[in-house]
């Protein structure tokens, strides 16, 4: 797990570079503390900055950028390749020779020998990369099959720019760094700017599973090459021979185990994140299942009602063994954390989700430096309670109560939400204004065409971004582009898909990625290696669901090794307190940001709109904390 970043442009010399190559990799040092190093060649016009987090091959032999034995290929990479040591066993088949033992050197004699295309076929692993090929006098960047490491690249001011995080591309003295207000509108929705898009103009992040390759003799500034991909989520799909529940479960456990075995191999400490939820103890129990001495585990508690998993994941560590460390933190410890959000992740992103997942990585990098973590399990095995909900509603969407709320919603918004409020007891103490605002969202959910905009706009915190935002043009994204409404004959598959497409990459990747990063510990997600996710979505849907409870293949390998009892229970999110918190001990910070003077001058947000929705907030009528927390972070992150 590292960082890193560069840049290409012909009108530099060794010199000039050195200083910007020391900002950029300074700018990442919270990625790799234990060493940098830089490579350049001024002929091509091309730099590479590398921060290391010595995880493989301690020694300086795992040390980059790295040259290939040859010479011909050099590298800057953030990640792991799992399966390295069979591809090396494959490569001295064939010939090739190794100084050390590190991943890296395995990637560069496997590009040697099969190429690019064959080779990324061939890494089980998290990875993001830049791959110079002198010989071809070719850049390529390249990102993993799910989306687990990070890569940004684009054009300032005649420059290529590329690396782990924008912090290292703002390094650069080309940077302008003009604010892309298209994607306003998607952080407003979805409290995150999905790839391909950055906050900033004319800077992408690259898709996952995909590579862009760019010709350093002929850079064109602004010329973008389209990305290629190596691997099609949307076959993955494919529904294999038909599973019992029982022989599945066989599989995935013979699976999960092999994964996370090699995701087991560290030269450094290691532990695991442990919620007491089904996904991190499953991966516990089978990391404990293998291990000769009892593992890590790691959980924060809270002591808010409601927002607390410690005691749960306490009674899990003490059945399988581990060696168990929780903290629990109070409301300030959590308050300090934001401060340091826009810088963490460099862009604006609202999961507040974010403030807990800094919290247990920095408790945890005190003891290990990776940590397994159980993500991707609601993805790939049908866990969120919404897609079966959503599933039923779309289907049902015909019978006459469902046809009469969609014709009651498309009435004036006034006179239906007056009548609302004076025949609905429950909806007496709200406004009028507020009732409106809901009738909205019906609106904008009842009229989908398809069962994918139903669900982009189920999934959005604000359906209608031009009440904010004026007439600001929308950026397509991964919920608007030109997809196959259904990529299986099971609806719910579809919504999996969304998710897989976008909410997971974009959101809980990079939330456990900075937060993580940020404290300079290594994470690894043994449900997103390539193999479980192809099994896990071969599965019929059917399978995972039983009277609307998902993830049944995943639990019936965990119930082999932890008691039903010590699991089954309402699912919890792992989340903060921040409808409360915005009313109390964030009330004065959040005042200074949605400040009326300051949201005018700036002008990117109807002033007007957004102190409302703040008002209501405050009077404790409305919680509209999701919706207020994207602006907040914007506005955060723009003071930064």
């Amino acid at each position: 797990m590292c960082g890193f970043s560069g840049f290409a442009n012909w009108a530099f010399s060794g010199a000039t570079a050195d200083p910007v190559c020391r900002a950029m990799s300074d700018s990442l040092e919270h990625r790799g503390p234990d060493a940098d190093g830089f490579w350049q060649d001024s002929e091509a016009g091309i730099a590479l900055v590398h921060r290391r987090l010595a995880i493989q091959d301690l020694s300086p032999l795992g040390a980059q950028p790295m040259v290939s034995a040859s010479g011909r290929l050099v590298i800057a990479f953030n990640g792991e390749i799992y399966n390295f040591e069979t591809i090396q066993s494959e490569l001295i088949s064939l010939g090739h020779s190794f100084r050390g033992h590190s991943d890296t050197e395995v990637m560069l004699a496997a590009f040697e020998q099969w190429g690019l295309q064959v080779s990324l076929e061939k890494f089980a692993g998290m990875f993001a990369f830049a791959l110079v090929d002198r010989e071809e006098g070719v850049l390529h960047l390249a990102r993993d099959r799910m989306g687990e490491k990070p890569l940004y690249y684009g054009w300032q001011q005649g420059t290529l720019l590329f690396g782990s995080e924008l912090k290292a591309l703002r390094q650069h003295p080309d940077w302008v760094g003009e604010i892309d207000r298209s994607v306003l509108p998607l952080l407003l929705r979805h409290n995150l700017i999905p790839a391909p898009h950055s906050i900033y103009q004319g800077i992408c992040k690259l898709v996952p599973a995909s590579y862009v390759s760019f010709r350093l003799e002929s850079l064109q500034p602004g010329v973008m090459p389209e990305p290629q991909r190596y691997w099609q989520l949307e076959a993955q799909f494919a529904e294999g021979p038909g599973q019992t529940l029982e022989g599945a479960a066989n599989e995935l456990e013979k699976l999960l185990t092999e994964v996370i075995s090699e995701q087991m191999i560290s030269d450094v400490p290691l532990g695991a994140f442990l919620s007491g939820g089904i996904d991190s103890s499953t991966i516990v129990a089978l990391m404990q299942k293998q291990a000769n001495t009892p593992v890590k585990s790691f959980s924060i508690g809270f002591k808010e009602a409601g927002f607390n998993e410690a005691e749960h994941a306490a009674a899990v560590a003490r059945h399988l063994g581990t060696e168990h460390t929780e903290l629990y933190v109070s409301e300030q410890d959590a308050l300090d954390v934001i401060p340091k959000l826009p810088q963490m992740y460099c862009e604006p992103f609202a999961d507040s989700s974010q403030i807990p997942t800094y919290l247990v990585s920095k408790m945890t990098k005190q003891k290990v430096t990776v940590a397994l973590s159980g993500d991707g399990g609601d993805e790939l095995f049908c866990g969120y309670t919404r897609y079966p909900a959503m599933v039923s509603a779309w289907h049902g969407r015909k019978a006459p109560k469902a046809r009469l709320k969609s014709a009651l919603s498309r009435l004036p918004e006034a006179p239906m939400a007056a009548l609302i409020k004076a025949a609905v007891p429950s909806q007496r103490g709200r406004s009028i204004a507020a009732i409106k605002q809901r009738l909205a969202f019906t609106r904008a959910v009842s009229g989908a065409d398809s069962l994918s905009e139903y669900y982009r706009q189920r999934v959005s915190y604000w359906p209608f971004p031009e009440q904010l935002l004026g007439s600001v043009q929308e950026a397509p994204y991964g919920l608007t582009a030109p997809l196959p409404d259904r990529i299986a004959p099971e609806s719910l598959k579809t919504l999996m898909w969304r998710d897989l497409n976008w909410y997971l990459p974009d959101d809980i990747l990079v939330k456990v990625d900075r937060a993580a990063m940020a404290c300079s510990l290594e994470t690894r997600v043994p449900l997103l290696d390539h193999r479980v996710v192809s099994f896990a979505l071969g599965l019929p849907a059917s399978l995972n669901i039983q009277d609307g409870v998902g993830k049944q293949v995943l639990r019936s390998v965990l119930y082999r090794h932890v008691p039903r009892e010590l699991i089954d229970r309402p699912k919890q999110g792992f989340a903060v307190p921040i409808a409360q918190w915005l009313r109390g001990a964030l009330r004065d910070w959040a005042e200074g940001l949605l400040d009326y003077k300051s949201l005018t001058e700036q002008g990117y947000w109807n002033s007007d709109a957004v102190r409302w929705f703040w008002n209501e907030h405050l009077s404790g009528r409305e919680d509209y904390s999701f919706e207020l927390w994207g602006i907040l972070m914007f506005q955060a992150w723009l003071d930064s």
